[in-house]
């Protein structure tokens, strides 16, 4: 090297260490502040959650069969697969030993319970390519009858509306809504 290739070597190592040294502290405490506010906000939504309506009913996150609420220990859920940053299907069994046609499909997470019977969104497949594909079953466990309301292609349903002889079920794909009405 040259002399002057030398002295700007040195110069701009120089002007690096000091902008280093400089910019170091606020690159640390942005990264503090920034760990402290999610766990702020975990904290916060921790709380918030808790006051949560318990309406709805949440099968197992386990590998282990667990008792499915509001079903009078007759129905054990367990978790079969968790498609990544999407929704779990699982494996459902009368707990009572009697076979049953829920062994036979698989189940998505959303349960309602009904005066006529159990509200279940079946899979009709559990490849992630294939998905959404659902059809929105009534099971009836007096007679263990699983029976097809309607066919829904969205992860995003609910049950609008419960009428005398009719279910209603809204859905949203991301791009459009529908309503479906199904006299049952």
């Amino acid at each position: 090297m040259n002399k002057l290739q030398l002295i700007l070597h040195h110069s701009f190592r120089y002007i690096w260490n000091a902008l280093f040294i400089i910019s170091y502290p606020i690159l640390a405490t942005f990264g503090l502040l920034f760990i402290g506010i999610t766990y702020t906000f975990s904290a916060l939504s921790r709380i918030v959650s808790s006051f949560g309506s318990q309406d709805a009913t949440s099968l197992p996150q386990q590998s282990e069969w667990e008792d499915l609420p509001n079903t009078n220990q007759l129905i054990e859920a367990k978790l079969y697969k968790q498609i990544m940053f999407g929704p779990s299907c699982y494996q459902l069994r009368r707990k009572d030993g009697v076979p049953s046609v829920l062994q036979d499909h698989y189940f998505g997470g959303k349960v309602r319970f009904l005066d006529e019977g159990i509200l279940l969104e079946k899979w009709n497949a559990t490849d992630s390519k294939l998905l959404p594909d659902f059809d929105i079953c009534l099971y009836s466990p007096d007679e263990d009858k699983l029976s097809s309301l309607t066919n829904i292609k969205c992860f995003d349903w609910h049950l609008s509306g419960v009428e005398d002889k009719s279910l209603s079920f809204k859905w949203f794909d991301g791009i459009q809504g529908g309503e479906v009405t199904i006299a049952r």
